[in-house]
């Protein structure tokens, strides 16, 4: 059991230790979440192994001594299925389904008495986290079990790792380049009760606010979120639904006059491009902001930065706050990350808030201010 930090080289000490033994005539396979995430590992082992038998629609490298290297995917463990194995190696193993190893896996391994090697970055404490304990158990003679982090390879620069550890929120840089198994894997937001210390205020003439909008109708709410740029600290909240664009636009139009903030930054998806453009039209500083895969990560991850640090300060309202202590993250086998409120909640005033804070980082960028 290896639990690894990113780019610490775990993919490169698999192809290693995989061609060793296959090397020696041992049947391996090497096991990736998907497909798609074998697929440097494949062209990489058959460029090493040129002259032996290639197999490329089974994936497959046959060596003389007898040995072979299938590359399989754990997507749909229940057709993972084989003659009996010497070796395995489970890459990105606690993001597989936890019954690859037990049900599929460990049985072929029985006849030949073979050996598996499971390398990955943590995933909270799900079934990698379990047989990661065996490893660190010492009446367990068959497990070992091994942590690096992104500072154990000597080929990264420390100075490099230390700039994105400054902008990494404290959860990921924890799992991602710690290895850090952590109970609250899921959890975006840390220090939400301690940054609730802002009362609701009133405008002060002369201050910098900003609006955030995300925009609902009938099953999600519009949620309104103002933010006092300088002070950084939120100021009010608002949240409603089941009314008509047009009432929404009026009580969005009846915050901007009470606060006059310099931009208001809006969902643009959908519906909000039409009332992005008749908000506009009336001569609000509306800015669009299209929430997509690649643009919500850095937008969520920049507001969970600024509450972790301390830097923005909220208002104690009970809707706000437990949406932001509910929010989650799923990290994909692929690396990237999925953000969004559990099944059932909603995440309305958190993606308000951070658009109110983008909107706050931007300054000037962008803005007309009034």
């Amino acid at each position: 059991m290896v639990a690894c930090g990113r780019r610490f080289g775990k993919t490169e000490a698999g192809k290693i230790a995989i061609l060793e033994r296959a090397l020696r005539g041992s049947r391996c396979w090497w096991l990736s979440p998907t497909y798609p995430m074998a697929s440097q590992v494949w062209r990489d082992l058959q460029a090493t192994c040129a002259g032996v038998q290639i197999s490329r629609g089974e994936r497959r490298l046959d060596f003389p001594g007898g040995g072979f290297i299938a590359i399989r995917s754990a997507f749909a463990a229940d057709r993972l299925r084989g003659a009996g194995l010497d070796f395995a190696v489970l890459d990105e193993a606690a993001f597989m389904d936890d019954r690859v190893w037990p049900e599929v896996v460990r049985p072929m391994l029985l006849e030949r008495r073979g050996g598996a090697l499971f390398l990955s970055t943590p995933n909270g404490r799900n079934g990698f986290w379990e047989l990661f304990q065996l490893g660190q158990d010492s009446a367990q003679p068959d497990w070992a079990a091994f942590h690096f982090t992104s500072f154990d390879n000597p080929l990264i620069s420390r100075a490099d790792l230390e700039s994105l550890r400054r902008q990494t929120p404290a959860r990921i840089w924890e799992q991602e380049y710690l290895a850090q198994f952590s109970e609250d894997a899921g959890s975006v937001f840390r220090g939400v009760r301690q940054a609730a210390t802002a009362p609701a205020a009133a405008p002060i003439p002369g201050r910098r606010y900003v609006i955030g909008c995300d925009w609902g109708r009938d099953h999600d709410y519009t949620a309104l979120v103002v933010v006092d740029a300088e002070a950084r600290a939120v100021t009010a909240v608002e949240r409603f639904n089941q009314v008509g664009w047009a009432l929404q636009r009026g009580r969005l139009r009846a915050l901007y006059d009470r606060w006059r903030p310099a931009a208001i930054w809006a969902e643009s998806n959908s519906i909000g491009a039409v009332n992005i453009e008749a908000l506009q039209a009336e001569g609000l500083p509306v800015r669009p902001f299209a929430t997509t895969a690649a643009s919500k990560g850095p937008l969520v991850e920049a507001l969970a930065l600024a509450i972790e640090r301390g830097e923005l300060a909220l208002i104690p309202d009970e809707g706000l706050l437990g949406e932001l202590l509910a929010y989650r993250c799923q990290r994909l086998p692929g690396g990237g990350y999925r953000y969004g409120a559990p099944p059932g909640l909603h995440d309305d005033q958190v993606m308000a808030l951070a658009l109110a804070w983008h909107g706050v980082q931007r300054g000037g960028a962008g803005v007309d201010f009034v």
